[in-house]
């Protein structure tokens, strides 16, 4: 529980800032120049043919008269006044039905060429090194990876000083950096195997049925479910002439120590890992897993076995 000299004076702000006031009962003046309309157009039905169509005649008139513009004007759709959402549908009706051509924008360097397959993209990363060093040309970029922090769990006090932590990560940054923050589906059936055949290796019988318990789960879980995390990267940038490399890895252990502070688990990505996060978010849709390594681009793959 928080205490309660932590509380701190707090004002509410209303969502619906941007809804019309209300007049009288509730009513916008929108909605009461409607209901005003219908009364005129029925008092004059009333006043014109009052004294020549029976009752029951002139009733049956006003009332889908009236339920009209009870329904105009309180009714709703999509979000939008019933009489709003009509007026917009019949402007779109009587606008012209034809496509203009608009001016196409530049493609990207890196954006394959006319008449190029797609398996040639031409991305920006030209090289990784073990380090993690990504070379785009102009700068080097180095990822961090880090988790999330659940400021709804700390106090009041505790919520300041990690935001103004984490501004002054920001007001300390000395070239651009980028955050993003994404949604990738988890490979759980690979992480089921890898469990399972971690418990093969185990003696005891006890905890290798626990473990093959716990890859059965993973398995059925995967074959029910569509699990998400979210995954947080940093790209920290050094476009520095001579060693901008040793500079990029730098910035990235100092962002990924300031990170450490405000309680999130931080990492800068090897080589290795950087190809795997590259890797994932060119496919965000497939079960891919980040957590093992890739083999860089030029590094040589090697294996045991005879291939003779």
């Amino acid at each position: 529980m928080r205490a309660e000299d932590d509380a701190t004076p707090r004002a509410r702000i209303p969502a619906d800032v941007d809804q019309p006031d209300k007049i009288v009962y509730g009513l916008t003046a929108r909605q009461l120049a409607i209901l005003a309309a219908a009364a005129a157009v029925a008092y004059g039905l009333v006043k014109g043919f009052g004294q020549v169509l029976p009752q029951p005649i002139l009733i049956a008139i006003l009332v889908p008269v009236g339920g009209a513009a009870i329904v105009l004007a309180l009714g709703r759709r999509d979000g939008l006044s019933l009489d709003r959402w009509l007026l917009s549908a019949i402007r779109q009706t009587r606008a012209p039905k034809h496509h203009a051509a608009a001016a196409a924008e530049a493609v990207p360097g890196w954006a394959p060429g006319p008449g190029m397959a797609v398996p040639h993209l031409r991305l920006p990363a030209r090289a990784i090194s073990p380090a993690g060093v990504i070379d785009t040309g102009d700068q080097a970029v180095a990822l961090v990876a880090a988790t999330t922090v659940n400021l709804d769990l700390r106090s009041n006090d505790e919520q300041l000083a990690l935001i103004g932590a984490y501004g002054r990560w920001l007001n300390g940054l000395s070239g651009p950096v980028q955050l993003v923050i994404s949604a990738q589906r988890v490979d759980l059936s690979s992480h089921a195997q890898r469990v399972a055949d971690i418990a093969a290796t185990i003696p005891n019988q006890a905890l290798a049925g626990a473990a093959y318990d716990y890859a059965a789960f993973l398995d059925q879980l995967a074959e029910h479910r569509d699990p998400l995390w979210r995954t947080v990267t940093v790209a920290v940038t050094a476009n520095t002439d001579k060693g901008r490399g040793a500079e990029v890895l730098r910035r990235a252990d100092q962002a990924a120590a300031a990170l450490a502070a405000l309680g999130a688990q931080t990492a800068v990505l090897d080589g290795a890992a950087a190809t795997a996060a590259l890797t994932c978010a060119t496919d965000p849709y497939a079960p891919v897993d980040v957590t093992w390594p890739r083999a860089r681009p030029g590094a040589a793959v090697t294996g045991q076995g005879d291939l003779t």
